[in-house]
């Protein structure tokens, strides 16, 4: 017999020894014998009080032998008659690839960057000697941004799909089991590279294609069709559709667009700062105590508020991580999180962002769909400047930030390329200095002691999610203009992070297997 319960441990039962037979007989009234194994369904970290507790979801084998069934995954053998291409290497175009696979349609994935080996070698460059290569870095090339950027694969989407089949096919793809049953699943920026080079070999392996260091430069259109692309060396590469899965970035694809009289619009978004606290700090706030158990992780927070209408966020939370560049090109500055596995930097930090409408933009409205990425580039070049025409970045002590004045000094902070003390609250539009300070003050009374002089702000933190939308038929998901022209994830506006992306990717080649290849 097998039977579902909901259960509450503490800690060390849970992440200590990991025997949850004592425990869960008890609360069964079972003994132990009895119990054949216990598969755990679900489980989060309850911190409200102080007598933290895990809460558990679990499948509880009673006399009955321990199964279970290994994930599978059939990629069928593709034909080269059924060719779609896929611009772009992240999460939606990969998981988009291996969809097809499944339909047996060839996938053709065109990407600008490099593989995931060799982007490592150019971020480290990034890093150590602040060179930024436009093709390769945190946002572009194999894996797409989320690979070195920590690798969380919790979503807020409520978008259509099976955010369970997407993490069972990372664990199939090498990715921790744990993925499946955490409230805030993370792969972490160390374990997640080989699981996307083995994504890539299942791909090859059934007679798909990649070919990075490949920028589109055009997409081939036939009678109102979609039917090829031409990269910058004038190549022509022909297919029965085209998938648009670029990034949050990738402003060749929109300038591009432009030029061809494709239609695109500009979508809200978000961007501000990224705060860096001692995790300490953070773990003493959230577990309300001075020292974290050895059996808690990191801690983790999620903090929303409304400023005169205006939402003010916490983004991309990386507890025990540290802070990027992730500039695409030179003469800019730009920020971003990661963590790796462990979480076991003394550093949390988050982005903390403000929403920005059209009207926000009017000094841009001469840039029509694109003005949301003029503003972007504009502080990104101020930031550049501002801290020191280099990769080092702007930075402020959150306390000296709220008074609106210099920080004559900065702590240290996990930001590799380093930092210059500048007035930040001049550096961003006078809107999003006011949200922030005011989140800010709102955000310390859920977290008493979140504003600190120990911790520092680092600008900017500008690419949270895509300022344009290709807009497209909701029920093929084509373009509105042009048939078989597949616009999907973060850089077409219909996603957020690695899951919302790849289940796009999903939605979309499932749409191409029964619109076009049924």
């Amino acid at each position: 017999m097998r039977k579902i319960i909901d259960i509450n441990l503490p800690p060390q039962q849970v992440f200590g020894e990991k025997n949850l037979i004592h425990p869960v007989s008890k609360f069964l009234r079972i003994d132990k014998t009895d119990i054949g194994g216990i598969k755990v369904l679900k489980r989060s970290i309850d911190s409200r009080s102080k007598n933290i507790l895990v809460r558990m979801r679990a499948e509880v084998f009673i006399n009955e032998e321990f199964t279970e069934a290994p994930i599978k995954r059939t990629y069928k053998q593709s034909s080269d008659k059924q060719r779609v291409l896929i611009v772009g290497a992240g999460p939606a175009g990969l998981f988009a690839a291996l969809k097809l696979l499944e339909y047996g349609i060839k996938p053709i994935i065109i990407e600008r960057g490099k593989d995931v080996h060799a982007r490592k070698l150019d971020i480290a460059k990034l890093n150590r000697q602040q060179e930024v290569n436009i093709d390769s870095n945190y946002c572009f090339g194999e894996g797409g941004a989320g690979t070195f950027s920590d690798g969380k694969l919790y979503t807020r989407s409520t978008k259509r799909g099976n955010v369970q089949e997407i993490l069972e096919t990372l664990v199939y793809h090498g990715a921790t089991k744990d993925i499946l049953i955490d409230s805030h699943p993370h792969i972490g920026s160390d374990k997640l590279p080989p699981v996307i080079e083995k994504m890539r070999e299942s791909i090859l392996a059934a007679g798909g294609e990649m070919h990075f260091s490949k920028r589109v430069t055009e997409v081939i259109i036939s009678n109102g069709e979609a039917c090829g692309v031409i990269d910058q060396y004038g190549n022509k590469i022909n297919g029965k559709a085209v998938i648009l899965a670029t990034g949050h970035s990738s402003k060749d694809i929109t300038d591009m667009l432009i030029r061809q009289n494709i239609l695109i619009e500009f979508k809200p978004f978000a961007m501000g700062i990224r705060i860096e606290h001692p995790q300490a700090l953070i773990d003493s706030i959230q577990y309300h105590s001075k020292n974290r158990s050895q059996y808690l992780p990191a801690a983790y927070y999620s903090l929303v508020t409304q400023v005169g209408g205006r939402g003010v966020f916490s983004f991309c939370m990386c507890p025990g991580g540290t802070i990027v560049p992730s500039a695409t090109d030179g003469g800019q500055v730009v920020v971003n999180g990661m963590s790796n596995s462990k979480r076991s930097s003394p550093y949390a930090n988050s982005g903390i962002v403000v929403q920005i409408d059209e009207k926000d933009l009017t000094k841009y409205n001469k840039y029509g769909p694109i003005k949301g990425q003029k503003l972007q580039e504009s502080i990104e070049n101020l930031a550049f400047l501002a801290g020191g025409s280099c990769q080092r970045a702007p930075a402020q002590r959150l306390t000296d930030f709220l008074d609106e004045k210099m920080s004559p000094h900065l702590p240290d902070s996990s930001y590799f390329p380093g930092l210059t003390s500048y007035p930040l609250h001049q550096l961003l539009p006078g809107f999003i200095t006011k949200s922030l300070i005011a989140g800010f003050r709102e955000f310390d009374k859920k977290m008493r002691g979140y504003i600190t002089a120990e911790a520092i702000l680092v600008g900017v933190e500008s690419r949270t999610s895509s300022p344009v939308r290709m807009p497209r038929n909701e029920i093929s998901l084509e373009h509105v203009q042009v048939k078989k022209l597949f616009p999907c994830g973060e850089g077409s506006g219909y996603a957020g992070g690695i899951v919302s992306s790849a289940i796009d990717g999903e939605r979309v080649a499932e749409s191409i297997a029964s619109h076009i290849f049924s």
